[in-house]
C-alpha cells in the first residue's frame, strides 16, 4: 500500500523574526542571572562550614564587616542606633507571641571583638538565640547529614 505523501521540502528563505525573538529573551535571562546587573552593596564573603543547625524563629539579618561596620536593612546603622532597632523588632516579635532571633552575616576576615559587642548590644536588646551564617561547603554533598 502506498501512501500519499502532502510534506514538501522548503526552499524559500526562513522568517528571521521568530529568531530574533527567542535571540533577544535568552539575552534578557542570561543578563538578569549573571554579573552584569549591579547590585548595592558591600561583599560579604561567609564563612564556610557544615551543616550548622538554623532557626525557627523570624529573624533579624544584621551583616558585619571586616572593619567592624554594621548594616542593618540594607543601611550602615551605628551600634547604639542598632541596639534600639534591634529593641523595636524583638517588641514587634514579641506582640506575635514569638522570640526572635539574630542571623549574623559576619565575613570570614571580621575579628572577633567586632562579634561579641554585636552579640552584647542583641541581648542587651532582649534577643536569647544569636545564629551565625555560613556558606555551605562545597566539597560536601547536598542533602541530609547522616548521623555520626
Amino acid at each position: 500500500m502506498r501512501f500519499s505523501r502532502h510534506a514538501r521540502i522548503f526552499k524559500g528563505q526562513l522568517d528571521a523574526a521568530p529568531f530574533a525573538g527567542v535571540f533577544f529573551l535568552v539575552l534578557i535571562f542570561i543578563t538578569f542571572n549573571s554579573q552584569l546587573v549591579f547590585t548595592q552593596g558591600k561583599r560579604i564573603d561567609l564563612p564556610t562550614g557544615e551543616a550548622m543547625p538554623g532557626t525557627t524563629h523570624p529573624t533579624a539579618r544584621v551583616y558585619v564587616d571586616p572593619s567592624g561596620q554594621f548594616y542593618f536593612e540594607n543601611q550602615i546603622i551605628p551600634a547604639p542606633v542598632l541596639q534600639q532597632r534591634l529593641e523595636i523588632a524583638v517588641a514587634n516579635a514579641r506582640q506575635h507571641g514569638e522570640q526572635l532571633s539574630l542571623l549574623v552575616f559576619a565575613d570570614k576576615l571580621t575579628p572577633n571583638e567586632h562579634l561579641f559587642r554585636l552579640g552584647e548590644l542583641a541581648r542587651t536588646a532582649g534577643i536569647r538565640e544569636l545564629v551565625q551564617a555560613i556558606r555551605p561547603n562545597p566539597t560536601l554533598p547536598a542533602g541530609p547529614v547522616p548521623p555520626r
